[in-house]
């Protein structure tokens, strides 16, 4: 009986909080009710997506596949359109975009000198102008030299060559990101962004603690972005010790809305679960903790 009020207490206080409102479990195939893929390598506008990268994005199924639950994003050595590699770089945008809530992705990461995993978000409409003046909510990258080290990074400030950002490492005690699924997660509201990888708190961004530049993450929608790049100016080109395939795998992604948050903006759609559908779950453990 004690472990079932502990247990009505803990689903009680987290269905009044916390809604769930949108989720990908990739249970069967990439939904594209869900996700856009991004083709090419960014020209004209942004070759090399602005950031030197190698590889040619691709809508293909050797490149972006759901298999055993989860969601396979994979970079190759193929030459395709004068490009030595190829990936995938899958979006939200015009399907689902969110300002504020919890977001929570259950990822396995790949490794490899040059390998550069990627889960983050960018704005919708750029209110306050093109990047970074509109931010970027780097909700995890990776350089897969160093695999057992994951950053979290916001990114904001007046133009490429005048801007800002807040980042932190995390790294592991043993093993790396590519060993088994890590839990990367942000508690973003009107004035703060909170990281954290596995329940630990790894930073924080609060609004009016971004001088001189604007705070930006309360002015616009952010959809979501998953992309396995290769090169580019901050993990470098492969190296010999980088064997391809390299694989991203995401088990899920669950995205929820703050019940006692006033805002409305928010372009939401998923599966809710409420108050009832936790105490169903309630009544039935309870009927088996009552008859053990």
């Amino acid at each position: 009986m004690k472990l079932f009020l502990v247990l009505f207490n803990f689903l009680l206080a987290n269905a009044n909080e916390w809604e769930l409102i949108w989720q990908d479990n990739f249970d069967h195939h990439i939904d594209t009710q869900n996700w856009v893929h991004e083709i090419g390598d960014g020209c004209p506008n942004i070759c090399g997506w602005g950031n030197n990268e190698l590889q040619y994005y691709t809508d293909s199924s050797s490149n972006s596949y759901v298999q055993g639950g989860h969601l396979v994003i994979q970079a190759k050595k193929e030459n395709l359109h004068n490009k030595e590699y190829t990936s995938a770089r899958m979006i939200t945008k015009g399907k689902a975009q969110w300002r504020y809530g919890k977001f929570e992705i259950s990822a396995k990461l790949p490794k490899g000198s040059g390998i550069w995993p990627a889960i983050w978000m960018l704005p919708v409409n750029n209110i306050l102008g093109d990047w970074p003046r509109s931010g970027e909510i780097d909700i995890m990258e990776l350089l897969g030299q160093e695999p057992s080290i994951a950053h979290c990074t916001a990114h904001y400030g007046n133009s490429y060559n005048d801007k800002g950002q807040k980042s932190t490492s995390y790294n592991l005690a043993t093993g790396s990101f590519s060993d088994d699924f890590h839990l990367y997660e942000i508690i973003w509201n009107e004035d703060k962004i909170t990281w954290y990888i596995d329940g630990n708190k790894v930073q924080e961004v609060i609004n009016g603690q971004t001088p001189p530049y604007t705070y930006p993450f309360n002015s616009d929608d952010f959809f979501l972005i998953l992309n396995v790049a290769v090169g580019g100016y901050w993990p470098g080109s492969p190296k010999d010790d980088t064997t391809f395939p390299v694989k991203m795998e995401v088990d899920y992604i669950r995205i929820y809305r703050n019940k006692n948050s006033t805002d409305t903006s928010n372009d939401f759609r998923g599966t809710s679960h409420s108050l009832l559908d936790w105490l169903k779950l309630l009544f039935i453990v309870g009927i088996g903790l009552v008859t053990q």
